[in-house]
């Protein structure tokens, strides 16, 4: 309890990524033990800082102390376990009959940060002796604390081999920092999720070394079925409470943030004081800003207020009685987001002190200060709510799994870890011409009309294009692609550039997981369920990704353009069809099944003109190059678009850009189309705004200029008037296909994200 600490998460189950440490059959624990020597018992020291920590090392010691055949426990407590004003919670792991070898008092008070360095030291300078005396064979370490990072240190240095438990999880403060440092000491690792599982995987720790085992608190959580709970709700909250009628509060400083965390407090108690809810209020933990917090409860009168209870400490199992029957919890500790969970009861988590943490759906986030009762509307829409059972911190059988795995521990191993770094070249770093060449990428612009190649720097300047007519079969295409790539990675190297991918712009909807074209549009024939990524990347064995053109546009303008640093907005390309990109969050949004951001085919009318798609109304049956070009061609048949100053050649194609010349010069009639088609791409424009409500629109695309006027103008007259301020601009790249092609490679193989 009170552990400090963009799809849909999966709970642990048996499965075939589940380390083999799983299955281990009783043959390997023998030759183990054979190993280690027959009439060795495994000496285990587990080390415990506080109330938190040992909710979920309490089933690994009833695990160790019920095997003594194979197991030596022996037990350090220390941090605020021995401090009074935290609740003495070192009596509760006498309570549970286990022997404490050692006590050591390591809590520099004063509550700030400076204590906390302090209180590491201190534990820095006493911990050497207690291990000398003991030597432990393992020393099992928990979590994110600074307490937990004086021991893996000391034991680390001492050549102790350390097992930590919840490594590979993200919570967004200090703790991360802490956790990630301990998972770089620790020798073997025991983690709660998937995730977790994945993340010490991508940190170069041993996968054989890494136990998927669940949470060992879910192992008491799924088993408690303590009918006498009323009995313990009335003792902590009064005997005229109901079971779902009252609140639990548990909320801890946030250390990199002491002054935002103290408000938010301030915040929480007087949400709770409106609310009006019997409430139990635990008091914070020791980090750095838990003096002030206790200041502000008393502050507020909170342990003296009829509605409240506030505490030090409850004993793990009835606390965990508590949360199970409570109608809400309310705070910042993990117990809200990991273990309550287990029980389907609303919790809203504050701050940023758990962001990144995996959660059900039964948590309710509210990040930053509260400016409009945000905390009181989140006690409103969750209290009192029943939400299903999560299991994605465990499944009940944890310590079994880690019984084992510790049984299968070879002490005539090698002391010194091992990490599994991915492959790298050599380092050539300090070779001059290294130095001197320019990281680039090769683009691909696969266009209706022609296909293009280029050489694009970091910088996004296109070193090198080429082009050719976009052959009209599948095989010419490809084959005209393998030639056109082979070609300017060859002369990359006459340039001094290295490529270091290859990106791909195609009409169509594009898996770009896969690489592979799922469905073009038809002004690429014979272009459906083709895989670019496989042929190319074998050719010149080189990573390659493949995106929509719209995406890549606005991936253009997010690196290289208007977009730049922006965190929400919207690219149009106004060409030969309309199509874009929409950008959340700084990310491109692809959708559940990649067609995400299909602008062209947003309906502004119910019996307009038909498109290409089949549907009717469509923007780009009205905006896109090809719809002027029909209406231009209309005028034409009809006498109708010439004026005084054109002039037309037999021969000549009647395109969009005669349309906008005759406008320029007076045809009132050409003026009238591009009026309605500006009108168009204005009405999707509003709706694109009242959907994701960005901060800009961009428009691309050769018709850009000739539209942005309009669609301002439509916005003006059509829009809600919180989005009107919306900046509408005209793109000033030159070309934002081949860029954004670019930028798949350059934002990707920098970022090291695949």
């Amino acid at each position: 309890m009170g552990t400090n600490g963009p799809p849909r998460r999966e709970p642990l189950t048996d499965g075939p990524h589940e380390v083999y440490f799983k299955n281990l059959s009783k043959q390997k624990q023998k030759e183990v033990m054979e190993k280690n020597g027959n009439n060795h018992r495994l000496r285990v020291c587990v080390a415990t800082c506080n109330r938190a920590d040992y909710s979920k090392l309490a089933p690994i010691m009833f695990g160790i102390k019920a095997e003594p055949q194979f197991f030596e426990l022996d037990v350090i407590v220390l941090g605020s376990h021995l401090i009074d004003d935290y609740g003495n919670t070192y009596r509760m792991i006498e309570q549970d009959d286990f022997d404490i070898h050692t006590r050591l008092h390591t809590i520099v008070r004063g509550e700030d940060e400076a204590a906390m360095v302090e209180s590491v030291g201190l534990a820095l300078v006493k911990l050497p002796d207690v291990l000398n005396r003991l030597k432990p064979d393992i020393m099992i370490v928990h979590g994110d604390r600074f307490d937990a990072l004086a021991l893996a240190t000391s034991a680390a240095l001492m050549n102790i081999r350390i097992l930590h438990i919840e490594g590979g999880e993200v919570s967004g403060t200090i703790d991360d920092s802490i956790r990630h440092a301990i998972t770089k000491l620790a020798h073997y690792h025991v983690c709660c999720t998937r995730s977790a599982e994945q993340h010490l995987i991508a940190m170069c720790e041993d996968h054989d070394r890494i136990l998927l085992a669940g949470c060992p608190s879910y192992d008491k959580l799924l088993s408690a079925k303590n009918k006498d709970y009323m009995s313990i709700i009335c003792m902590w909250l009064g005997e005229d409470v109901k079971t779902r009628d009252y609140i639990v509060a548990l909320q801890h400083p946030v250390t990199t943030d002491i002054k935002h965390s103290i408000k938010m407090f301030e915040l929480t108690l007087d949400a709770l004081i409106s609310f009006n809810k019997r409430t139990l209020v635990l008091f914070p933990n020791v980090d750095a800003g838990s003096k002030e917090m206790v200041r502000v409860m008393r502050k507020k009168g909170i342990e003296h207020h009829p509605n409240f209870r506030a505490v030090k400490h409850v004993p793990f199992d009835q606390f965990i009685q508590l949360v199970a029957h409570a109608g809400c919890m309310i705070g910042n500790s993990s117990c809200g987001v990991r273990e309550v969970g287990a029980f389907g009861t609303p919790v809203i988590n504050l701050g940023t002190r758990q962001t990144g943490r995996e959660t059900g759906e039964n948590v309710l986030h509210v990040r930053d200060a509260d400016t409009q009762d945000k905390i009181l509307h989140a006690l409103q829409l969750q209290f009192g709510k029943q939400y299903p059972c999560s299991k994605i911190y465990g499944d009940g059988n944890a310590v079994p799994r880690i019984l084992k795995f510790l049984k299968s521990i070879d002490l005539n191993e090698p002391l010194q870890k091992k990490f599994c770094f991915p492959p790298v070249k050599d380092n050539i770093s300090q070779d001059i011409d290294h130095i001197l060449e320019t990281q680039s990428a090769l683009a691909v612009d696969l266009g209706g009309t022609n296909l293009r190649v280029a050489i694009v720097s970091m910088k996004g300047e296109i070193v090198k294009k080429y082009t050719q007519l976009n052959p009209k079969t599948y095989e010419d295409r490809l084959e005209l692609i393998l030639k056109m790539c082979v070609e300017a990675a060859s002369e990359a190297v006459t340039v001094n550039c290295r490529i270091l991918g290859v990106g791909i712009s195609t009409g169509g909807r594009v898996n770009p997981r896969e690489g592979i074209v799922l469905h073009s549009t038809k002004l690429i024939q014979e272009w459906s369920s083709v895989d670019l990524r496989t042929p190319i990347s074998d050719a010149l064995h080189l990573p390659v990704w493949v995106d929509n053109d719209g995406n890549c546009a606005a991936l253009a303008e997010r690196k290289f353009g208007h977009g730049k640093g922006i965190e929400n907005f919207v690219t149009l390309i106004t060409g030969t069809g309309i199509g874009g990109g929409i950008v959340h969050q700084h990310e491109l949004i692809h959708g559940s099944s990649f067609c995400a951001a299909e602008l062209g085919h947003i309906v502004v009318s119910l019996d307009g003109p038909e498109c290409l798609c089949g549907s009717q109304g469509c923007i780009e049956a009205y905006a896109s190059g090809i719809a002027l070009q029909r209406e231009a061609k209309r005028l034409h048949d009809e006498d109708l678009l010439l004026v005084e100053g054109m002039s037309m050649k037999k021969e000549e194609v009647v395109s969009a850009a005669h349309l906008i010349q005759a406008a320029k010069l007076g045809n009132t009639k050409a003026d009238s189309i591009l009026r309605t088609a500006g009108t168009a791409l204005g009405l999707g424009v509003v709706n694109i705004l009242h959907t994701v409500n960005p901060s800009l629109v961009i428009l691309s695309g050769v018709l850009a200029s000739h539209y942005v006027n309009a669609v301002k103008e439509v916005i003006n007259r059509q829009a809600l008037s919180s989005v009107k301020t919306v900046d509408v601009v005209v793109s000033n790249l030159a070309d934002p296909a081949l860029l954004g092609a670019a930028s798949l490679v350059l934002d990707y193989t920098t970022r090291r994200i695949y």
